[in-house]
C-alpha cells in the first residue's frame, strides 16, 4: 500500500528508500498500483492550439510554399525548353564531284553561329536563345533547346553543338557564363557548366579541347566542360602569382596539337606579344607557357597553328611570319593585303580559316590565302573571295561573289564556277558540308544547297 502524498511528493518511510522516481516524478503514477485518491495527471496542452500559434504556423507554411514557387519560377528548369528526338536516317555520301548546278533547299535564321554546324544526321541552327536540330534536306525541326537567355555564340565540338549563353551574375556583370553541350543528332544534353567566358567570345578548337576567347581572359574546356586552363584576368583570383602577366589585352587566338596561342598587348612592350601555352596544364589556374615573344610592330593577327608552327600576320611589316615550337622565327613571307583586311582583330578573335587534308585556307577579308598544312608556307592566293574554302564532293570549293569556285588545291587554278543566288546578300560566307548538302552561313542566315 502506497504512503500518503504530501505536496505532490512521496514521504520517505523511516528506514526505507524511495523507489519509482525520476527527479520528482513518479514514473508509476497512474499505473495499476497508484495510490487511492491520487488525482489523474492532465496532459499538457499543445503549444499550437493557441490562436496566435496557429496563425504563425499558417504564415510559415505560406512562406515555404511561396519560396518554393519563387525558386521554381527562377530556376533553370523553369526557364529551359528541351525537346529531343530519335536520330535521323543516315545521310547519303556526297557525289564524286561538285554538281554543275546547286539549288537552295531551305533557309533558317542562325545569327549566333558564325560557321554552319553540321555533323552526323543533322544540321543545327542557333538564334536568339534557341538551338534547333534540323533535317539537312528539308530544314524541318527535329529537336529544340531554348533558354530565356540570349546566345553568345555556338559551334560544333566533339560531335556536339556547343552553345554559350549570356547571363548577368549577382555582381551585376554580364558574361557568357552558361555553357551546354547537346548531341547534334538528338538534342540530348551531354554536359553543362557555369563558366567564366567573357562577352564577345569566340570558340576555337584543336579537336580535343575548346578555348573561349575574350579581351582579357581565355578559358579552355575539355569535353565534359570542365575548365582545363585559365589565362589572364581570372575571376576570384586567389593567388595572382600563378598568372605570368596581368593587365594585358588579347587579340586573335588559335589552337593546335594541345596548345593555345594568343596575341597579347601589354603596357610597356614595344610590340605585340605572341604567347603559346599548353591547353591542359597541371593546374587549371596556373598556365604552362611554352614561349612568349615580342613580335615586330602592332596590330598582329594570329592566323593559324599547325604541328610545331605558328603563323602571324604583321601588317606594319606586310609580312606573314612563321615561328617554331620554341618561339624562334623560322621564316617570313611577303604579304600583299589591303590595309582594311588587318585593321582590326577578326570577329570573335578567331581568324577565318578552314583546314583540309592538304592545306589551311585563310580568308583575310578580301582574299583566300592557301598555306601548307605541314609547314604553314604560303602557296597561292585567290582574289575577290568571300570566305575560306572547304572540301565538298572531293573538291575544293571557295565562295565568291555570285556563287562558288571549284579550285585545284595544288595551285589554286579554277576548274569551274557555279552560280548561287544569295538573294542580294554580298557579305562574307562560311561553308560546311554534310553528305550531298552544302551549307552556307550568310551573316545571320543559314542556307542549304544541293
Amino acid at each position: 500500500m502506497s504512503e500518503p502524498v504530501e505536496g505532490g511528493r512521496h514521504r520517505r518511510p523511516e528506514g526505507g528508500e524511495t523507489t519509482g522516481l525520476i527527479g520528482t516524478e513518479d514514473v508509476l503514477a497512474g499505473g495499476p498500483g497508484a495510490a487511492r485518491g491520487t488525482k489523474p495527471r492532465r496532459s499538457r496542452p499543445s503549444p499550437w492550439n493557441r490562436p496566435r500559434d496557429r496563425v504563425i504556423a499558417v504564415v510559415l507554411a505560406v512562406a515555404a510554399v511561396a519560396t518554393g514557387i519563387a525558386l521554381w519560377a527562377g530556376s533553370e528548369s523553369r526557364a529551359t525548353v528541351q525537346q529531343t528526338s530519335a536520330p535521323g536516317a543516315p545521310v547519303p555520301l556526297g557525289p564524286d564531284a561538285v554538281p554543275a548546278t546547286l539549288r537552295e533547299l531551305w533557309q533558317a535564321p542562325s545569327g549566333a553561329a558564325p560557321v554552319p554546324i553540321a555533323e552526323g544526321t543533322a544540321v543545327a541552327t542557333a538564334n536568339g536563345g534557341e538551338i534547333t536540330g534540323r533535317d539537312p534536306f528539308t530544314g524541318q525541326v527535329r529537336w529544340r533547346y531554348a533558354r530565356d537567355l540570349p546566345l553568345c555564340t555556338a559551334a560544333e565540338a566533339w560531335g556536339r553543338v556547343l552553345a554559350v549563353y549570356r547571363k548577368t551574375g549577382l555582381d551585376g556583370r554580364s558574361g557568357c557564363s552558361e555553357v551546354v553541350g547537346l548531341g547534334i543528332d538528338t538534342g540530348e544534353r551531354k554536359a553543362q557548366r557555369t563558366g567564366s567566358a567573357e562577352l564577345g567570345t569566340g570558340l576555337v578548337t584543336d579537336g580535343s579541347q575548346v578555348t573561349a576567347t575574350g579581351p582579357d581572359l581565355l578559358v579552355t574546356w575539355r569535353d565534359d566542360l570542365v575548365e582545363t586552363n585559365e589565362y589572364g584576368r581570372v575571376p576570384a583570383l586567389v593567388n595572382p602569382d600563378k598568372q605570368p602577366r596581368t593587365g594585358c589585352t588579347y587579340g586573335s587566338v588559335a589552337m593546335a596539337s594541345g596548345r593555345v596561342g594568343v596575341i597579347e598587348r601589354c603596357a610597356g612592350d614595344p610590340g605585340d606579344r605572341l604567347t603559346v601555352m599548353k591547353a591542359v596544364p597541371k593546374e587549371a589556374d596556373q598556365p604552362q607557357v611554352s614561349f612568349s615573344t615580342i613580335v615586330a610592330g602592332h596590330h598582329g593577327q594570329l592566323v593559324a597553328m599547325s604541328g610545331d608552327y605558328t603563323a602571324v600576320a604583321l601588317p606594319d611589316q606586310r609580312l606573314l611570319v612563321r615561328y617554331d615550337a620554341d618561339g624562334e622565327q623560322t621564316a617570313a613571307y611577303p604579304l600583299d593585303l589591303p590595309a582594311p583586311d588587318l585593321a582590326q582583330d577578326p570577329p570573335g578573335r578567331v581568324a577565318a580559316t578552314e583546314s583540309t587534308a592538304a592545306n589551311v585556307y585563310w580568308y583575310t577579308g578580301s582574299k583566300v590565302l592557301a598555306l601548307s598544312r605541314d609547314s604553314l608556307t604560303p602557296l597561292w592566293t585567290v582574289n575577290g573571295a568571300l570566305g575560306p574554302g572547304i572540301t565538298f564532293a572531293h573538291q575544293l570549293v571557295v565562295p565568291i561573289p555570285g556563287g562558288l569556285a571549284v579550285l585545284n588545291e595544288s595551285d589554286g587554278s579554277t576548274i569551274r564556277t557555279i552560280a548561287v543566288d544569295r538573294h542580294g546578300y554580298s557579305g562574307p560566307v562560311r561553308l560546311a558540308a554534310l553528305g550531298p548538302v552544302l551549307l552556307e552561313q550568310r551573316g545571320d542566315t543559314l542556307a542549304a544547297l544541293s
